[in-house]
């Protein structure tokens, strides 16, 4: 079974490491780019958004941060829109549902919320992720691409909820 909550201040070195470990040992961020600082910064995370943590036999396996439009950690999300992002799953819990129960999470959240829809950014060789993404409905808006630095090239994913 897995538990999704709140990070809480006692969890956030362990969710700085498995994002760090999803990210940078994923191959996807380099260990020496200035994003792997945000990645790892938790506090600050939670702080401005949530964050939530998956946990399974008392171990957290997987956490994610929910951004509302125009607050620090939402790069993409309009109004009416719920953000998601750092969606990190442990090496050792892959393939185990526990990032589908953790963007379904958000889903149940934007629609308890009232909004229209989630949307999230992500690298096109986030193969695994976007499996799942592609599993929850969500699906390109090429428009929305960006480009936050040069080089890195992120695809926008909606899912519409109404």
């Amino acid at each position: 079974m897995i538990e999704i909550r709140n990070a809480t201040p006692d969890d956030y070195e362990a969710v700085a490491d498995l994002t760090v470990i999803a990210y940078v040992g994923g191959g996807f961020v380099e260990a020496h780019d200035p994003y792997t600082n945000r990645l790892r910064d938790t506090a600050e995370r939670a702080e401005q958004a949530d964050v939530r943590v998956a946990v399974k036999e008392g171990q957290i396996v997987g956490s994610v941060t929910i951004a509302e439009p125009a607050t620090p950690y939402a790069d993409v999300a309009e109004p009416g829109e719920l953000e998601f992002r750092m969606l990190a799953v442990s090496p050792d819990a892959r393939g185990s549902g526990v990032g589908t129960a953790l963007v379904r999470h958000v889903l149940d959240t934007a629609y308890d919320r009232g909004d229209r829809a989630v949307v999230m950014s992500t690298q096109p060789d986030m193969e695994d992720a976007r499996r799942i993404y592609d599993r929850n409905g969500f699906v390109p808006v090429p428009e929305r691409n960006w480009v936050p630095v040069p080089g890195v090239e992120l695809t926008v994913l909606v899912r519409e909820l109404v």
